[in-house]
C-alpha cells in the first residue's frame, strides 16, 4: 500500500513538472523594435492614421512644420523563424500626396499586402499577435483622422478637424479647437475643453458603450446636449446650465443646455454606460 502511495506521489509530481515546463515552453516568444520617420509637413495638411489591430496612437501638436513618428512594433512567435517573418512583414508605410499625409499600418491582417511582399506566408502565422504603438507629433494647425482597433488613445494640442474612429480605447482628447467628430465602439472616453474662450467650431462624440466624461470650464459658451441612448445615466456637475428648449427640464437620461451665451454646439451620446460632466472652476 505504502509503494502504491508512494508511486502515485511520484507519478503526479513528474506530471506536474512536465506540464509546468511544457507551459513555459509553450510562451510565445516576442520581439520589440522601433521604427522612426520624420518629415516637412506644413500647417493645414491632413494626417490620416490607420493604426494596426491592436497598438496605441498618440498624437502632439508642436511648433514645428514637420511630423515625427515613432512606432513601436511588437510582434509574437512560437519560435525565432517564425518570429523573423513576422518582423519583415509588419510595420508601416506612408502614403504621401499634396497636402496630405497617410500612416497606414502593415501586418498580418492584411491578406493583400502580405500576397505582395510575401506570397508563401505561412497561413500558421496570420493570426500570430502583434501590435504598434505610435506616437506622432503634428503641427499644431492641421487637420487628423484616426482609425485604431483596440488601445490607447490621447489627442492634445491639435487644432484644426478631427475624425476618429476607435474599436475600443481608453481616450484622452484635450481639444484646443477646431472641431471633432468621434465614434468609439466600446470603452472609456476623457474630454477636456481648457478655456471658454476655446476656439472650438463644433464636437460631436459618439461612444457605443462604456464612460465619457467632459470637463467644461466655467464661462463656456455653447449649445449643449448629452444623450443616453439605451442604459445608464447623465451625472451632471456643471452649474452653468440653463435649458435651451424652455419647459423642458433636464433628466438623467438627456439634457438640451445652453451654456453663456450658447453658440458652438456640443454634443456627446452614449449608447450604454454613463457619461460623467464636471466643471473646471479654476480662474478663467
Amino acid at each position: 500500500m505504502k509503494k502504491t502511495t508512494l508511486l502515485i506521489s511520484l507519478a503526479f509530481s513528474f506530471v506536474c513538472l512536465y506540464s509546468m515546463s511544457y507551459a513555459q515552453s509553450a510562451q510565445p516568444l516576442k520581439r520589440t523594435t522601433v521604427k522612426n520617420d520624420r518629415f516637412d509637413f506644413g500647417s493645414g495638411g491632413t494626417l490620416t492614421v490607420q493604426g494596426s489591430p491592436a497598438g496605441s496612437i498618440t498624437i502632439e501638436g508642436w511648433s514645428n512644420n514637420e511630423v515625427e513618428i515613432t512606432a513601436e512594433i511588437i510582434v509574437e512567435a512560437a519560435n525565432d523563424a517564425d518570429l523573423e517573418r513576422m518582423a519583415k512583414v509588419t510595420g508601416f508605410q506612408l502614403d504621401e500626396s499634396m497636402g496630405r499625409v497617410g500612416i497606414i499600418s502593415l501586418g498580418t491582417h492584411d491578406k493583400k499586402y502580405l500576397k505582395t511582399v510575401d506570397k508563401k506566408f505561412p497561413r500558421s502565422l496570420m493570426g500570430n499577435a502583434y501590435r504598434i504603438d505610435y506616437v506622432i507629433k503634428v503641427p499644431r494647425y492641421c487637420d487628423l483622422q484616426i482609425d485604431g482597433g483596440k488601445g490607447d488613445l490621447k489627442v492634445a494640442g491639435v487644432e484644426g478637424s478631427i475624425k476618429i474612429n476607435f474599436l475600443e480605447t481608453t481616450a484622452k482628447l484635450d481639444l484646443v479647437g477646431g472641431g471633432v467628430i468621434a465614434v468609439i465602439g466600446k470603452g472609456d472616453v476623457d474630454i477636456s475643453i481648457p478655456t471658454r474662450s476655446w476656439r472650438g467650431r463644433f464636437a460631436d462624440v459618439q461612444l457605443a458603450s462604456g464612460t465619457m466624461s467632459l470637463n467644461l470650464p466655467s464661462g463656456l459658451n455653447a449649445d449643449f446636449d448629452a444623450t443616453i441612448l439605451r442604459t445608464g445615466s447623465i451625472e451632471n456637475g456643471y452649474d452653468g446650465f440653463k435649458p435651451r428648449i424652455r419647459r423642458r427640464e433636464f433628466t438623467d437620461k438627456s439634457i438640451a443646455a445652453k451654456a453663456g451665451t450658447g453658440g458652438v454646439p456640443l454634443k456627446f451620446s452614449v449608447g450604454d454606460g454613463s457619461l460623467k460632466i464636471f466643471q473646471d472652476r479654476r480662474p478663467v
